[in-house]
């Protein structure tokens, strides 16, 4: 009896498999560098920062220049830290995140399975609106704004996000629902069942995935913008990135790079461990239909 050939080992370190790692050891070390940078850079001393190189280890941990990031660095002549654009981008940005989620769902559910009249041309313009700059919206959303005595208010800035972000929450749970059976739909409506019965009782558990998904993108894009707090949000609930900008941005004397670099850190740590916590959840969304139709 003849052996049965054997293919090449998986395991075998192939020049094709070789390449596939410095690909990705390379990928790895030019995105977290910048991080290594940031994080290093916080824990020094100014005197030590100006005397070592940039890649080096800190002597000793320093977390005085985060405790000065936090509370007391300045933005012109106001040093109050970050704290506060940190509490403004907490109000901001939840309530954001769970109304266009919602509506978008609901949209989602909508158009997936409910014939309704113009579903289609309602649909095409949502997308639409999608693909158009932010900047040509702001001038008639700034006078819409005003006229409703809405400018330069929490509820104003809350609902200039929830209009930007349904056009993409909608498309992922259209796509995602589309990929659903009709049989299920069809069977509840046999049942009895009507449109908020089903889509509270079937289709909304069904898409916790789908939740994730368009929370997490909706919470790093409400939680990274500049443009749009900067026009509406006003002086009293301007996000922690504008705080963050003009921390870096204010100069008074000598720049502090370790206080810089702990104010970067810490705007961007809420975003971080949301995807370092969710990232299961993200992936398993992603795989079960944010990305089909």
């Amino acid at each position: 009896m003849k052996p049965v050939p054997r293919g090449p080992n998986p395991r075998s370190l192939t020049p094709g498999r070789i390449g596939l790692y410095i690909f990705l050891v390379s990928a790895v070390v030019f995105f977290t560098l910048p991080l290594w940078i940031m994080l290093t850079t916080s824990l020094k001393t100014m005197d030590e920062i100006r005397s070592g190189g940039i890649f080096a280890l800190p002597t000793h941990l320093d977390f005085s220049a985060w405790k000065t990031a936090w509370s007391s660095a300045c933005m012109g002549s106001e040093c109050t830290g970050v704290r506060f654009g940190f509490w403004n981008s907490v109000k901001i940005t939840v309530p954001s995140v769970v109304i266009s989620v919602l509506f978008g769902a609901v949209n989602g559910y909508a158009l997936s399975f409910w014939n309704m009249r113009f579903s289609k041309l309602m649909f095409a313009l949502l997308m639409l609106g999608a693909f158009v700059p932010y900047q040509v919206f702001l001038y008639p959303l700034v006078r819409a704004m005003a006229e409703l005595s809405l400018y330069n208010t929490l509820p104003g800035i809350i609902a200039v996000h929830v209009l930007f972000g349904l056009p993409l929450v909608t498309l992922l749970f259209r796509n995602y629902f589309a990929s659903v059976p009709s049989e299920l739909f069809r069977a509840a409506r046999v049942d009895g069942a009507g449109f908020w019965r089903i889509f509270g009782e079937i289709m909304l558990p069904m898409a916790v995935p789908m939740l994730v998904v368009a929370s997490i993108f909706q919470f790093t894009g409400i939680w990274n913008d500049f443009l749009l707090g900067l026009v509406f949000a006003g002086r009293d609930n301007l996000p922690m990135t504008i705080q963050l900008n003009n921390i870096v941005n204010t100069t008074t004397g000598q720049r502090f790079y370790n206080v810089n670099m702990a104010a970067t850190i810490l705007t961007a740590l809420v975003p971080l461990a949301i995807y370092f916590l969710s990232g299961r959840w993200f992936v398993r969304g992603i795989a079960d239909g944010a990305v089909k139709g």
